[in-house]
């Protein structure tokens, strides 16, 4: 992946340049699913953590969870869940934007002093696109969505995932990535497109 490449990932559609990884371990909680679901969720979680050389924890000491999971069929669920105004502040200005634009996914992500990652919520409405997906792909995409504050424009048009044989996998170039984001050499959060470089130099290592 050329420095240009890796600098769009994290480019947003406003033109700046936003790069962060998660500060502390990451703590997964997953709602509205059942068991079988839930396993293959928390498995992804362990993969991409292992790739990118992160560490996962029991609990976080000031959040308990710091990576909410929400499965559910319809947008107006959400401000039905105990206290979630409170994690979403604007929460139902945010449900009604979401259902005027159909989207079937969401991502808020909340932030350290130094700009790394503190907490995410993923959201996910199970339309028909998205209850197709078989439980391994939809999980593993999501879970790579979340373990780097990605551009919003970063995977619109190309899948981070790729298709070998029968199995989905992690595209290459995207772990590789992961890997390099993950150097503990870099620092937790980046504003100048310089860091793509420092990046691409990492990943050639890796």
């Amino acid at each position: 992946m050329t420095p240009e490449e890796i600098e769009a990932l994290f480019t947003r559609e406003s033109g700046e340049f936003v790069f962060a990884r998660w500060g502390r371990p990451i703590v997964p909680i997953v709602f509205g699913v059942e068991d079988q679901t839930l396993s293959v969720v928390k498995g992804a979680f362990e993969a991409v953590v292992t790739l990118a050389g992160h560490k996962m924890a029991e609990t976080d000491p000031e959040l308990g969870a710091n990576c909410m999971v929400f499965f559910f069929r319809d947008w107006a669920e959400l401000p039905e869940v105990p206290d979630l105004d409170r994690l979403i502040p604007d929460l139902k200005p945010l449900v009604k934007r979401l259902i005027a634009a159909d989207a079937n996914q969401y991502r808020v992500f909340r932030f350290e002093e130094d700009g790394a990652i503190k907490a995410a919520f993923v959201f996910l409405r199970m339309d028909e696109q998205m209850s197709k997906l078989p439980a391994e792909t939809l999980a593993l995409s999501q879970v790579v969505q979340t373990v780097l504050l990605w551009s919003d424009t970063a995977f619109r048009t190309q899948s981070p995932l790729a298709v070998a044989g029968e199995a989905t996998i992690l595209r290459p170039d995207i772990a590789g990535l992961i890997r390099a984001a993950y150097d503990p050499v870099l620092p937790g959060a980046a504003r100048d497109s310089s860091h793509a470089l420092r990046l691409f130099a990492r990943q050639e290592q890796s």
